[in-house]
């Protein structure tokens, strides 16, 4: 079991995303506070109740959307797929629960005056708790175990490349020079493109890994991973007509040439390039493009 919650979990959603999660679970706790009407709302009378008792889901999701717009920005490292588990992802989703649970005490005691629910505080939060975790348990395993068969399966049908260390002298393309340019137009980096590796962006810098003597080297160069993006191929239109220089992650560019073998798990694909020397993310956005690319230069 505690492999299982090691075991990474995609953590990188889009806003609206989060916003739709938000919404969903604001929905959920509405009609299910209005059906079952738990905590002593059956005995409830008050004037407008259907609005009120829905004014917990709203609560909900006003509670869900600060934590999970919010959060992520301020703790960008804590909220990485590189970090993010099955067993951080269910923690993550029952904090919403157990906080959820403290605002709708705090609001039924705002429109009242005092607790409806005989346990007071604590008892709320451990019954919302109780109620949240194992639904919030099992959708995140199902989703896990789906996630992970559907990478998998999808990666074994790229063929495995070998890699050949070769001459850095050998290839046409050696004849064709790509020159990336750092933003103060002075500091430049000239290489073939068939000796690019991958690209990574580090904060205001962006990380070139190439071959040099057919050896991987890195080279660090102020510039925006963009900048450098629209850069790659400017001086060969055939390399941008075949495009192998890709965009396959926020933080990444990668040369699919170089890609000798794609695996996955549940937070998507990942790229291996020299003998899996180096594990290359793609982000879920990248998905179907990336795979037709891959696909067609088989």
């Amino acid at each position: 079991m505690w492999q299982l919650l090691n075991q990474p979990y995609p953590c990188e959603d889009p806003v609206r995303r989060r916003w739709a999660k938000a919404f969903w679970i604001g929905v959920f706790v509405g009609l299910f506070l209005l059906i079952f009407q738990p905590f002593g709302l059956n005995t409830w009378n008050t004037p407008y109740k259907t609005l009120k008792i829905l004014g917990f889901g709203l609560i909900s999701l006003l509670v869900t959307a600060g934590l999970s717009l919010s959060l992520p920005v301020l703790l960008p490292k804590q909220f990485s797929n590189d970090r993010w588990t099955v067993g951080r992802e269910i923690l993550w989703i029952t904090t919403h629960m157990t906080l959820i649970g403290l605002a709708n005490y705090f609001y039924i005691n705002w429109l009242t005056g005092s607790a409806i629910y005989s346990s007071g505080l604590f008892g709320m939060i451990i019954v919302t708790f109780v109620i949240g975790v194992f639904p919030s348990a099992g959708t995140v395993l199902v989703n896990y175990i789906v996630k992970l068969k559907r990478y998998q399966q999808l990666a074994r049908e790229f063929p495995v490349r070998e890699h050949h260390a070769g001459n850095p002298a050998d290839g046409p393309d050696q004849r064709i020079l790509i020159t990336l340019t750092a933003e103060n137009e002075k500091d430049s980096l000239v290489f073939p493109p068939t000796d690019l590796l991958y690209i990574e962006s580090s904060d205001n810098y962006s990380t070139i890994v190439h071959l040099k003597n057919g050896q991987p080297v890195k080279t660090l160069l102020r510039s925006s991973l963009s900048r450098l993006e629209s850069q790659l191929g400017a001086n060969d239109p055939s390399i941008t007509a075949r495009n192998p220089m890709v965009r396959c992650h926020r933080s990444y560019i990668v040369n699919l040439e170089k890609v000798e073998r794609v695996t996955g798990n549940a937070q998507g694909y990942k790229l291996h390039l020299q003998d899996g020397l180096f594990q290359i993310p793609v982000a879920r956005k990248y998905n179907d493009t990336l795979v037709a690319q891959l696909k067609s230069m088989v």
